[in-house]
């Protein structure tokens, strides 16, 4: 049975924004409600431009349906080609990949996307014209191979009037003056020194215009190779000890250049491990970490687990939720690489030495080193404005190649890994163990993974500075001769208003250092969905890992086995690393000081919010930790209230924080996962998929314990 929304009858336009140009539609295309397992939906009008897909039914008109946590750019239905995955065509009830040409052209079209919504709509309908345009219009603009120029970017800052601000006490690194301040801040400025020897880009192309290096280190050493075999400064220890990257050597070489490389590396090695510098420990990162393609294999893998076409799809999947987390190997290499962040660490703090991080190009694994570092021991990194500095200064200046490993332009699957979006991973995993100590929070991160995929900011769309700069003029658009100007990811102004951008901030935010140890006791809230994979009940033990069993012997397994052992990488004595992070881990957290994330097995989740956000089945309706954030929200505003009262002269500086308590107010009505999944996306129950649930459903076991599924019986 299909229920249908009647078609509309008002014509209904898409919203451009400047520079946004229709490129083809189609009327009477009809969208299913993808999560509920039958035929309902509505029909609306399907449109492709040059920035975005969008799907316009008669709600689209009215502001009466808005969200309550709206992007003014990117709307509910509305797809950026960039944030397009893949796009499949049913014919006959059969689903295939579209790319290129198409000789025939499907009667239902599946788009996944790159933060994990599914569209299905219905072309029966439409007009054979309309879908023939609709269909290849949007396979040619989301999926084949573009120029740079073509990005939507250029049209929008070539039309957009002017921007000036929006730089929200973000550093941008992009002049002398950031670097020697940073420099200063960190009290690094005694031993290194930042240098213009990149100015005109005459050492490389690659390295940022400016950047920091050991004093002792000669123009001459940074010109010879192209800046590689420098060590590049990130950031100073309040010891003294330094965190350096290096851009390494290529390994295959003749003799002659490999000796001349080797005798210059060393020369440059003695020379920074004399006083006043600390003993150098080097780490080669492609060795002790996974490969950018592994790390690429595994996510392919983890988001399928989150693209969902329907209910009896996601709980088919949901029997063998466990074993199929862990195949994909994802919770692992955040976990490796957490750890190798807790390793540097170790070396800087407890042992006052150097760490030099050494990559073929030093913009992809080091960027996620170095961030985490200092995330970890720089509470600075930790606030909103600290945090969006790093990202400048390791990633957009630092050189990371955003446009290739995003693959914004299609060009090469080969070169395409999620490596910022580990990092944001990892620092997730900071943000839900300790909460205070962030004054950003994990909706913050959620938008910022999705604002990589919204080519109106430059920060995302350049593999360097370079590329940036020799892109800036517009000189070749009759429109434009000027440079453009390009708006930051950083002003937030332009995607969400105030009331919103209040989700962005920590209310709880600790402004000040706070020792009581039962303040590191986090409350743990149950989900639908277990969201880490679980370890024994038995007596805790240091040899702590994944467990390796379908479902159906769930029991056996974990009450009789201890499951795997905790890993030590095998350059590292496991004495050292396993008394640093159990020493830490017994004392109270100092929400201002160094922060060690816990890493053992259970205790690396999945990021819910991001990846659950679209499934209905995987939510809590009035519960989870929305609904914890609603009471101390209401007790803020009646502290705030009552503050008002006692000063009526200071009333202007109330937090903005308040402005999102109206919107929390009734808990009951609201998602575990708001502000991005409301209420009226409630899921249908569904059929059951397999005979599994009947026999798991009188035992009183600890799937059920643990896991809180939703009660399929009906008697709730």
């Amino acid at each position: 049975e299909i229920h249908i929304k009647e078609p509309i009858e008002k014509e209904v336009n898409p919203h451009l924004l400047p520079g946004e140009l229709l490129l083809c539609e189609a009327s009477t295309v009809y969208k299913y409600i993808q999560e509920d397992g039958s035929n309902r939906g509505t029909y609306g009008k399907l449109v492709c431009t040059n920035f975005k897909i969008a799907f316009l039914d008669d709600d689209s008109a009215s502001d009466d349906n808005e969200p309550q946590f709206k992007n003014k750019i990117v709307g509910e239905n509305d797809i950026t080609l960039q944030c397009v995955d893949q796009i499949y065509g049913v014919y006959d009830e059969k689903k295939k990949l579209l790319t290129g040409q198409l000789r025939k052209y499907p009667e239902k079209l599946i788009i996944y996307c790159k933060d994990l919504r599914v569209f299905h709509f219905c072309l029966r309908y439409t007009k054979e014209e309309e879908v023939k345009r609709i269909v290849s219009g949007i396979v040619h603009h989301s999926q084949t191979p573009k120029l740079l120029k073509r990005l939507f970017l250029f049209s929008y800052a070539s039309a957009a009037p002017n921007n000036t601000g929006g730089r929200n006490q973000t550093v941008m690194f992009d002049t002398l003056e950031d670097w020697r301040d940073e420099l200063e801040r960190t009290k690094g400025n005694v031993k290194y020194k930042a240098v213009t020897t990149n100015e005109g880009y005459r050492v490389s192309e690659k390295l940022p215009l400016y950047f920091v290096v050991p004093i002792c280190v000669s123009e001459e050493s940074i010109l010879k190779y192209e800046g590689r075999g420098i060590p590049i400064w990130c950031w100073s220890c309040h010891n003294g000890a330094a965190l350096l990257k290096m851009s390494a050597f290529p390994k295959e070489q003749d003799d002659i250049t490999s000796q001349t490389q080797k005798a210059f590396l060393d020369g440059i090695y003695k020379t920074i491990s004399k006083p006043p510098y600390e003993l150098l420990k080097m780490d080669d990162l492609s060795s002790s970490l996974p490969s950018l393609q592994d790390i690429q294999i595994a996510y392919t893998r983890f988001k399928q687990l989150f693209l969902i076409d329907n209910s009896t799809d996601f709980w088919a999947t949901d029997v063998k939720w466990f074993s199929l987390l862990e195949s994909t190997n994802w919770l692992e290499i955040i976990r490796r690489v957490l750890k190798k962040a807790i390793e540097v660490a170790e070396c800087l703090e407890r042992q006052h030495t150097n760490v030099l991080l050494i990559e073929e190009s030093a913009t992809d694994l080091c960027c996620v080193i170095s961030s985490l570092v200092q995330v970890m021991m720089d509470s600075y990194s930790r606030t909103k404005s600290g945090f969006q500095s790093l990202i400048q200064k390791e990633w957009v200046i630092g050189g990371h190649g955003f446009l290739d490993r995003c693959n914004h332009l299609h060009k090469s699957d080969k070169e395409e890994a999620p490596v910022f979006l580990l990092l944001l991973n990892c620092v997730w995993q900071l943000v839900q163990q300790y909460p205070p100590a962030f004054e950003f929070t994990e909706t913050y991160l959620t938008v910022l993974s999705d604002s990589l995929y919204v080519p109106i900011f430059s920060t995302f769309f350049f593999n360097s500075q370079h590329q940036k700069d020799t892109n800036m003029s517009g000189e070749s658009l009759k429109t434009q001769s000027a440079p453009f100007r390009f708006l930051t990811v950083w002003d937030w102004s332009v995607q969400f208003d105030p009331k919103a951008q209040a989700f962005l901030n920590n209310p709880l935010y600790a402004e000040k250092p706070k020792l009581d140890k039962s303040q590191r006791k986090t409350a743990r809230f149950k989900h639908q969905r277990q969201l880490s994979l679980p370890l024994t009940q038995t007596k805790s033990s240091s040899k702590r890992g994944f467990f390796r069993e379908e479902t159906d012997h769930l029991i056996k397994n974990i009450l009789g086995k201890r499951i795997g052992k905790f890993i030590n990488s095998s350059d590292e004595p496991p004495n050292s690393f396993r008394e640093f992070y159990d020493s830490w881990h017994s004392k109270p957290v100092d929400y201002h000081g160094l922060l060690l994330p816990r890493i053992d097995g259970p205790e690396i989740k999945v990021w819910a919010q991001r990846y659950l956000r679209w499934i209905p089945e995987a939510q809590l309706h009035g519960g989870g930790t929305i609904a914890t954030a609603a009471k101390i929200l209401d007790l803020m505003e009646e502290v705030q209230s009552l503050q008002v009262k006692m000063d009526e002269e200071h009333s202007q500086a109330v937090s903005g924080d308040v402005h999102s308590v109206p919107m929390l107010r009734n808990s009951a009505r609201l998602s575990s996962l708001f502000p991005f999944a409301l209420l009226q996306r409630q899921s249908i129950k569904p059929a059951l998929p397999t005979s599994t649930w009947k026999d798991l459903e009188d035992e009183d076991d600890l799937v059920k314990r643990d896991d809180e599924f939703v009660d399929l019986s009906g008697d709730m």
